[in-house]
């Protein structure tokens, strides 16, 4: 989470504030100076997420990683300008089931009823305001009716739909032939179109997306097209589909996902590698999503530290034996025919992978007195900040015998999260297209484009979903019981 001006940034002096936390927001973002709600939502978000995100967290029984992250800082330093990047003990799985436990307890009985394997396909409408909707039991396709003035709509966004993240697709932006779903097929933009259709709500920036450049085939898929974000190490070298490093500027995680994702989209083939060594894989592999992080989502903080400190191989070794888009071989020469088997052509020249490995690793052929590679440069600045530091190598050549073996990953880029969505007002009110509020529908989380139908503009600081999804509901909720 993205969080402002918390304890934990002053206990390691880090200056933030609102001011300028804004200030980055809106200079990454790239938000237009006439929309005024996205406006608006990112001034309520830096302002409040202290207050309503972090210490409402801590009083629901939650706590966070001492550590703070620094991600997106911009590739010339245009994204956060200081660390804001905070980690959830446990996950979100953790925080779901602390809240869950709150619904269930004694002040709530019988207050709240909750329909699983239900899809709401209906929002009724009597007398100009919301009266209830029409829900769909999808295992015997029984239709329920449920009476409600107020109805909130938290359906996700458009990216669980491939059909609808190409239909939005930027026209000035290269779109690539093959997309992973790293979201789910539930968020498909129905109720979207439901609300435009029927209530004039506006839908804005459908086409702004927060994908990920480095996705791979689930192993254990749970839908057709199911991927597995990657956090790609930095140490990894990005290469196209011919084995040849991704240039000039190298693609490097953590400084700006948007333009990652934009130079993989434009690329000749559809899919891109990383390739690296065990010693980078042990220390800086990672996939998003509590499935793959155990330690933090079973709150084991001793074998978490250790493998921080120590490196893991656990993630690797489970990727290998599980996924065909994890290679591994000893040499080089080897390497380059398995990486062809798996794309089914003779893409990648063992003399071109070789003459790119050779290139990286004459920077370290006198020390370091003669590096003059960017990626390096970006490496030691990333390192020069604690968390990041443990988290990533210390710049070495690849071709190191007690460093291997070899291994490529097959990437290709990966749906994620809208910053596009409906309309709203500071209240989560869903707005008509003349900016009347709808009365009695609201819309919160991504849907709404995590506040006022795109609050992040084209580039998120990261970290600033979840927060967002808590801000705008909490924002909802105020309102209804206020009788907004």
């Amino acid at each position: 989470m993205a969080l402002v001006g918390t304890p934990l940034q002053a206990r390691r002096k880090i200056p933030d504030s609102p001011e300028r936390a804004l200030a980055d927001w809106l200079r990454f973002g790239e938000l237009a100076p006439d929309d005024r709600h996205a406006l608006a939502w990112a001034k309520h978000y830096v302002e409040h997420s202290r207050p309503r995100v972090y210490d409402w967290l801590l009083n629901e029984g939650l706590k966070f990683m001492p550590a703070v992250n620094w991600v997106e800082r911009g590739r010339h330093g245009d994204g956060n300008s200081l660390p804001r990047y905070h980690l959830l003990w446990g996950t979100a799985r953790h925080m779901v089931e602390r809240l869950t436990a709150a619904l269930q307890g004694p002040e709530l009985a019988g207050r709240i009823r909750i329909l699983h394997s239900h899809r709401a396909t209906g929002i009724e409408q009597t007398d100009g305001r919301i009266s209830g909707v029409v829900a769909v039991d999808e295992r015997d396709q029984t239709e329920t009716r449920l009476d409600a003035g107020v109805v909130v709509v938290a359906s996700g966004g458009i990216n669980g739909s491939l059909a609808q993240v190409r239909k939005h697709w930027p026209t000035d932006r290269p779109q690539p032939a093959e997309l992973l779903n790293g979201a789910h097929p539930h968020a498909d933009g129905a109720m979207h179109q439901l609300v435009g259709k029927q209530f004039d709500g506006r839908i804005v920036r459908a086409g702004e997306m927060w994908n990920y450049a480095a996705g791979v085939p689930h192993p254990r898929p749970l839908f057709d097209g199911h991927g597995l974000s990657l956090i790609p190490c930095k140490s990894a070298l990005w290469l196209n589909h011919r084995g040849e490093r991704i240039g000039p500027e190298p693609l490097v995680t953590g400084f700006d996902t948007h333009w990652l994702c934009r130079r993989v989209a434009g690329q000749e083939k559809p899919w891109t590698w990383q390739l690296l060594n065990r010693r980078i894989a042990r220390r800086e592999l990672a996939i998003s999503g509590a499935e793959h992080n155990p330690r933090i989502k079973n709150r084991q903080f001793l074998r978490f530290v250790a493998g921080l400190v120590l490196g893991s191989s656990r993630l690797l070794n489970d990727m290998l034996d599980q996924s065909p888009h994890f290679i591994c071989a000893p040499g080089l020469e080897a390497l380059a025919a398995k990486m062809n088997r798996l794309t089914g052509g003779d893409h990648v020249q063992p003399a071109a992978l070789r003459a790119t490995v050779e290139a990286y690793d004459a920077n370290f052929a006198s020390g370091s007195r003669l590096e003059n590679d960017p990626q390096i440069h970006l490496i030691r600045h990333a390192r020069q900040w604690g968390p990041d530091r443990l988290r990533t190598c210390r710049p070495a050549p690849l071709q190191n015998r007690r460093d291997g073996p070899f291994i490529a990953i097959h990437t290709r880029l990966i749906t994620r999260k809208s910053l596009g969505g409906l309309r709203t007002d500071l209240g989560s009110r869903v707005l008509d297209r003349h900016g009347i509020p709808v009365a009695g529908l609201y819309c919160v989380g991504e849907a709404a484009g995590f506040g006022g139908g795109g609050a992040c503009g084209k580039r998120s600081l990261e970290g600033t979903f979840l927060p967002g999804c808590i801000l705008t509901a909490r924002a909802a909720a105020q309102a209804i019981v206020q009788g907004g």
